[in-house]
């Protein structure tokens, strides 16, 4: 089983080289890796040019931000999964990919998650929020339930039947993407209990008030367009957080 994962990166400096490490340090053997670069102007360039070998594709162009680069990304994947891993975020561990293929072949599913780790920026050792996950049932969406969205790995088949990010959401297309994928109602997903992911604080979305309230409002829309819940999800959706920072190292 091959799978495809895919970077979207703009002027991520050294972190970029941090996610391609854990990329190319997998243990499973067939792994094909797509780097989108929106057009850097850092050492992007220069750190790509070094992993070049292991790099299956690069592109680096303006484009109209992380959603059109990873959407550019799912259209050049081969692969039978497809994956994304962020320019500031890392794997696990080096058997990641290969534990979620065995999890894919075990129960034939369409799509696996798991938990994944909030980390310092300086210090991906230094977990500040744990995000764990559960057992997908239909009414939790309703709930505010969602996936930690950079754990999720999809057979590729899954975004030729329903799309990938829509660009009229600036902050909240992965979310809109999950309620497409879960509300859709003929898929099989498996929670798998292991942190897939280490993000680094200090997401596009939390970067400011007005960010905060942009992603709400597109939240809310993106409930009422999959029919999936109004605004007491969420309510729901944001207050689920809370225990997160709870579990810690």
């Amino acid at each position: 089983m091959t799978v495809s994962i895919i970077t979207a990166t703009y002027n991520a400096g050294n972190t970029l080289e941090s996610a391609i490490l854990s990329v190319i340090n997998q243990t499973h053997p067939h792994i094909e890796y797509i780097l989108i670069d929106g057009g850097s102007t850092d050492q992007t360039l220069t750190i790509v040019e070094t992993y070049k070998p292991f790099i299956h594709h690069f592109v680096s162009e303006p484009d109209k931000g992380i959603y059109d680069a990873l959407n550019k990304g799912i259209k050049m994947a081969t692969g039978d999964v497809i994956g994304f891993l962020h320019a500031d975020d890392l794997l696990d561990d080096d058997t990641t990919v290969q534990n979620i293929v065995e999890e894919f072949e075990r129960t034939k599913a369409d799509a696996i998650y798991g938990d994944l780790e909030y980390v310092q920026f300086q210090n991906p050792e230094k977990v500040v929020r744990y995000w764990q996950s559960k057992a997908y049932k239909p009414t939790l969406l309703k709930t505010g339930w969602m996936p930690p969205h950079p754990t999720l790995f999809l057979k590729s088949f899954v975004f030729k039947e329903i799309g990938g990010f829509k660009l009229n959401f600036k902050i909240a297309a992965d979310y809109d993407f999950i309620l497409r994928f879960f509300s859709n109602g003929t898929y099989f997903a498996e929670y798998v209990p292991m942190v897939i992911t280490r993000m680094r604080v200090g997401g596009t979305s939390n970067k400011s008030l007005k960010n905060i309230l942009i992603k709400s409002k597109e939240d809310l829309r993106a409930l009422k367009q999959n029919k999936a819940g109004n605004v007491l999800s969420l309510l729901w959706k944001n207050l689920s957080k809370l225990p997160q920072f709870l579990k810690r190292n």
